[in-house]
């Protein structure tokens, strides 16, 4: 029997990976522990039969004790749980990347569910769901004194049905109500792109696809600009991801650092921890790295960032990270159904914990939201006017074609960069140091060549 280890958060499993050791029983202190435990067992029992002999309506045996099995592990923490057969097989299936659903990363607070981050892409990322939001009800019905996976059970159904999800805010005064029509989920685990001369790498979620997405989009950005010579720098934007596979999380932390500590686990017992190395070699040949956080970047994402943050490999950009810093280890058990327990905590290289606390930014920096008016509308619709635009203004002669070309050039780039400020703040901030950065290393090389 195996088990396995998640570093995702949530009632929603994103990723897991095995290991040979076998859970063993738990061995009694002394005799007097030993019979206090076998009273509360009878006491157990002997509540289960007065419910089955006394409640006012017959129930399922089987639900009752798998019922007994998950308030026992939900008491722990939000994270430990009981998956029944049909919650295992779903997560097994979540893990392949596709799934039916809406797209959203949820735990538990307080007792209501809390979304930790949409997913990019999906329904609930359509219907403007945001990192920090609370679902109170759906479709009318309270989810408060609910246990997360009857929460998760609520917000599922067929592919192209419709739900109500009644959202408290921060900022909102009033609750609303969000309409989302449920889909076929499809976890694209990174996108890469090029803005300006900045590689962006996307990373949505941690499956087996992460780390060789990564790799493969990263060296195709680079072909495209020419080389790593026309790169300022590399963006990893772990936003909104909540997490999944800890061994890809090692990956992507290994692609940017040669040596050193990526990350350690310890648990109760000082055999149960372990330590990840990074191995020799830079995807990003030594180049600039921002990484960009926010609330909903959780888990194997604060894993990543605080190993390259540790290392001084990388500036951490945007707000405070989630702070899920425990590692669950799923164990099936017999009827198919399996176990969710918290067995360890994870640490960054310097030796922190960042459970409940989360990954600082190097850099704090707030995305805003956007708030568009008509009189906004009306007045950026309106060009400035320039001495060019003035009727009989002189021609500027004194410059060639190529360099009117290339003023040209520059200029579309800038407005390229301004537009992106109005679309992702914290993005354009992030190349922005990149730019700055690549500027200093090519003076300070000017410098040194005269």
């Amino acid at each position: 029997m195996k088990k396995l280890i998640l570093a995702a958060v949530g009632g929603v499993a994103l990723g897991l990976v095995t290991t040979s050791q076998i859970a063993g029983p738990l061995l009694a202190q002394d005799a007097e522990a030993n019979a206090s435990v076998y009273e509360q067992l009878d006491l157990f029992g002997d509540i289960f039969e007065r419910i089955r002999a006394s409640y006012v309506e017959e129930v399922d045996d089987k639900e009752l004790i798998e019922a007994a099995i998950n308030g026992m592990l939900t008491s722990l923490d939000p994270h430990s749980s009981y998956l029944s057969a049909d919650d295992a097989a779903r997560m097994r299936v979540q893990t392949t990347g596709e799934f039916g659903g809406l797209g959203i990363e949820v735990t538990q607070e307080e007792g209501w569910v809390k979304v930790v981050s949409p997913m990019d892409g999906t329904p609930a990322d359509a219907a403007g769901m945001l990192a920090g939001d609370f679902i109170t009800a759906v479709d009318g019905e309270s989810v408060l004194g609910l246990t997360l996976d009857e929460a998760v059970e609520m917000m599922r159904g067929p592919v192209g049905s419709e739900i109500i999800i009644t959202v408290v805010r921060e900022g909102e005064v009033e609750p609303f109500d969000v309409s989302i029509i449920r889909d076929t989920i499809k976890l694209t685990a990174v996108r890469t792109r090029t803005e300006g001369n900045a590689v962006v790498l996307r990373v949505t979620t941690f499956n087996d696809q992460t780390f060789p997405n990564l790799k493969q989009g990263m060296e195709d950005q680079v072909e495209q600009a020419g080389g790593m010579d026309n790169i300022d720098g590399i963006v990893l934007d772990l936003r909104n991801n909540p997490g999944g596979l800890l061994n890809q999380a090692i990956f992507v932390s290994d692609a940017f650092l040669d040596a050193g500590e990526i990350v350690s686990t310890r648990g109760r017992a000082a055999s149960d921890g372990d330590r990840f190395n990074a191995t020799p070699g830079d995807l990003a040949q030594g180049k600039p790295i921002v990484v960009l956080i926010n609330g909903g970047s959780a888990s194997a994402s604060e894993i990543v960032a605080g190993a390259l943050q540790d290392h001084r490999r990388a500036i951490v950009v945007g707000t405070n990270s989630f702070g899920k810093g425990s590692v669950q280890t799923v164990v099936p058990l017999q009827g198919d159904g399996a176990m969710r327990l918290t067995t360890a905590r994870y640490y960054t290289p310097s030796g922190r914990s960042i459970q409940a606390l989360g990954i600082s930014p190097d850099i704090i920096v707030e995305q805003p939201r956007p708030r568009q008016t008509e009189e906004e509308d009306e007045s950026s619709s309106a060009s400035p006017r320039s001495e060019a635009d003035l009727r009989g203004s002189l021609d500027n002669d004194s410059l060639s074609e190529d360099e009117i070309q290339q003023i040209e050039e520059d200029r579309a780039r800038a407005e390229a960069a301004a537009q992106l400020r109005e679309e992702d703040y914290q993005l354009a901030y992030a190349i922005d140091i990149l730019k700055g950065l690549n500027a200093l290393d090519h003076a300070t090389l000017a410098t040194v060549n005269e």
